[in-house]
């Protein structure tokens, strides 16, 4: 069964953990008056996750479906949202709708060009597109302006059955997981390009109070800190491959 923890202000982790992957697939539920969720999910979760947004909100009532970029995890299982919560919309970034979302799913998405918000009631969304990082071209992170949480997608990437958050130190985490992938299929998953730096600096002036990650643990430390270093960590182990 999904858990679930708040991790901010009217902000819930649903998490979903694979052993056989030694990996936790993290979704999150902002409630306000027009309730978003950031992660669909894979099709064959769909309905634990449901089961779970269903303890804090009628599904139905979901207005907003928000992903970083065009993948199974992260919007697997979109159109059985949509089907689900009949005025729901996908949130994305322009090269993501135009790309694939408009072609896939079963209504257009709003896309939110750079400088526009979304307001949902108490809280603001902004879309910043983040090129190839942590992959796809179509890549973007959602950041919620009131309460300062930054939906970094596949950033700070770390295996385990860890804690939904903390404040403690996480790029160690984050350096051994990056590591322990070079020598596994997914070799590769986050590349270095001439953007990245320049990306993860962007994000870092934002200065979010909360990291929420897909893959482990949420972070609520010193956020921008924490951005810079993963970008250092990529440069470090990816940069002169």
């Amino acid at each position: 069964m999904a858990t679930i923890d708040e991790i901010a202000p009217e902000v819930y982790r649903i998490c979903v953990w694979q052993p056989e992957l030694n990996l936790q697939f993290n979704h999150f539920l902002v409630c306000d008056d027009e309730p978003l969720l950031f992660h669909t999910g894979y099709n064959r979760v769909f309905e634990e996750l449901r089961e779970a947004v269903a303890r804090l909100i009628d599904p139905a009532k979901l207005r907003w479906i928000g992903f970083s970029h065009f993948e199974s995890d992260e919007c697997g299982s979109l159109n059985k949202w949509l089907e689900l919560a009949p005025h729901a919309r996908p949130l994305c970034t322009f090269l993501s709708a135009v790309l694939s979302v408009n072609d896939y799913a079963l209504r257009e998405a709003r896309v939110l060009g750079e400088g526009e918000s979304l307001a949902t009631g108490k809280y603001r969304f902004r879309v910043h597109s983040t090129c190839h990082l942590p992959h796809g071209w179509d890549a973007g992170v959602l950041f919620e302006e009131t309460q300062r949480t930054l939906f970094c997608s596949d950033l700070l990437f770390h295996f385990g059955k860890v804690e939904p958050l903390t404040s403690a130190e996480i790029l160690d985490r984050v350096r051994d997981s990056l590591v322990n992938m070079q020598s596994s299929p997914f070799a590769y998953s986050v590349p270095y390009t001439p953007q990245t730096d320049h990306i993860l600096e962007r994000l870092a002036t934002l200065n979010p109070k909360t990291l929420a990650t897909m893959h482990g643990s949420s972070f609520n430390g010193d956020c921008a800190k924490a951005l810079r270093g993963f970008g250092s960590i990529v440069k470090e182990i990816l940069g002169e491959a």
